[in-house]
């Protein structure tokens, strides 16, 4: 089960960097201006960002694998839609419901907490949190070698195959959770939760294009407060609330959520400086002349690593507590980037510096979702989970716009061409090494491990499968 469950998350994942190999040729392909189709990858991002919430919490209601195989299903349903595209507007509507199915690993998350023994679950939530950075990292050197051999189609033909292959492993071997909450939807807190996040990450994601200053950009960036504003008076008046901001608030949870902004800050850093430094012209002085799948092929050890690491931060979490694990990947991913600060000038270096900052990020998203689990009850595991994923793809949201505001800002002319300086770079990966310093120190602030208690608490909650309500006790840490 945790093996599917992780290769169903593999899968999504590799769906966010399906295109990125073939951007730069996309308004060839579909005969359009670069301004539009652009949207294929900002139109993934926006549906994730609604959906994630959103699925939690429609699976702590109707039964997660039920919203997982409903997710896989918009996967399959998108990527065929994207196969069969040959414009600009068909494709983006492929790609919106290819970002719908952003759930899957919360919710996967909270179905291993839901089924698996207390023993097992540390183990199996690292790997299914590290499925998100091995798609990823395998996802860019895999897009790459079939969009240089073969026609690009192809790319959303295989991601239907892994998506329709995934539900059927899920049908077959994961058991459907017991675990269910009460009550009623939250439509309203759904809709300006999703409103919200869509001016926010719209004004992030083309602030660039249109100007930090302009009218829309700081229109939505105002819009994105007040929107958040009334959705947090709309959640703390609501029974039954989207998320539950009272339990949001407890110093468990807060802490980690806002380290897991912080830290999708870190992570995502190597994946806007690695491939441009490999790819940039050696004339540049720094550059390695390498081509988009030398790039990809840079990256994919780390998300590897994060595999291998799994048994490493489980071991860490049940003998010392997720806290312990958080912090040392922050210290690691720090330790990476410092070193990259310094040493970009071969492939090897590039790949010693991805392999340490993959093994951090590794432990520190395997602590996570522990952390959640820890502080909220099992009606509300898939709200929890799919919020703190959330929080982790803000912060990597913010890393690619500050990323390009730094490096659009510190250039250099070579032959004619405007190109980022080698500088730029280094402020990025100095930028992503306080991230997770500050990471470090958010992790400070949570509630010391205690052993024996968290145990008993782990398996008090496994074994209570009744229906349960958002009123339900939950254990204080």
């Amino acid at each position: 089960m945790v093996a599917v469950l992780a290769f169903s998350g593999i899968v999504v994942s590799l769906m966010q960097t399906l295109v990125i190999p073939i951007i730069p040729h996309l308004p060839e392909y579909l005969n359009a201006p670069a301004s539009d189709t652009a949207w294929a990858v900002t139109a993934t991002l926006l549906a994730a960002a609604v959906a994630v919430p959103t699925m939690g919490r429609l699976g702590d209601m109707f039964g997660k694998r039920r919203l997982l195989l409903i997710s896989m299903a918009l996967l399959v349903t998108g990527s065929v839609v994207g196969a069969l595209s040959s414009s600009v507007i068909p494709l983006v509507a492929g790609r919106i419901l290819q970002g719908l199915a952003a759930g899957v690993i919360p919710l996967g998350i909270s179905v291993m907490r839901d089924v698996l023994p207390p023993k097992k679950l540390a183990g199996a939530v690292a790997m299914m949190s590290a499925s998100l950075g091995v798609g990823g990292a395998l996802g860019l050197p895999i897009a790459a070698l079939i969009a240089e051999y073969a026609d690009w189609h192809v790319l959303f033909w295989a991601s239907a195959v892994l998506g329709a292959l995934a539900a059927v492993l899920v049908v077959v071997l994961v058991p459907e959770s017991a675990v269910r909450t009460g009550g009623t939807f939250d439509f309203g807190g759904a809709i300006s939760l999703s409103a919200a996040l869509i001016a926010l990450l719209l004004a992030i994601s083309k602030g660039g294009d249109w100007g930090w200053t302009s009218t829309l950009t700081l229109s939505l960036f105002g819009a994105a407060i007040l929107i958040f504003g009334f959705w947090a008076w709309w959640e703390l008046r609501t029974p039954k609330p989207l998320v539950d901001l009272r339990v949001s608030i407890r110093r468990q949870v807060l802490f980690t959520n806002l380290a897991s902004i912080v830290f999708g800050f870190a992570m995502f850093a190597a994946s806007m400086v690695f491939p441009q430094v490999v790819q940039l012209p050696e004339i540049t002085g720094y550059g390695l002349g390498g081509s988009m799948l030398t790039a990809g092929l840079v990256m994919a050890p780390s998300g590897i690593i994060m595999m291998l690491i799994s048994p490493l931060s489980s071991r860490i979490t049940n003998s010392h507590g997720p806290k312990v694990t958080l912090m040392l990947g922050a210290i690691v991913v720090a330790i990476g980037y410092g070193i990259g600060i310094f040493a970009m000038h071969s492939i090897w270096e590039l790949i010693v510096i991805a392999v340490i900052i993959g093994a951090g990020t590794g432990m520190a998203y395997g602590a996570m979702p522990a952390l959640i689990m820890g502080a909220v009850p099992p009606s509300e595991t898939g709200a929890a989970n799919s919020f703190n994923t959330l929080m982790r793809s803000l912060g990597t949201s913010f890393a690619s716009a500050i990323a390009g505001v730094v490096i659009a800002q510190m250039t250099m002319s070579v032959g004619g061409a405007t190109l980022p300086s080698e500088n730029a770079f280094r402020v990025v990966m100095a930028l992503a090494a306080g991230s997770a310093v500050i990471a470090l120190v958010l992790a400070g602030f949570l509630p010391r491990f205690n052993g024996s208690n968290s145990r008993k608490e782990i398996g008090s909650q496994h074994t209570d499968t009744s229906p349960t309500t958002s009123k339900e006790s939950v254990p204080t840490h």
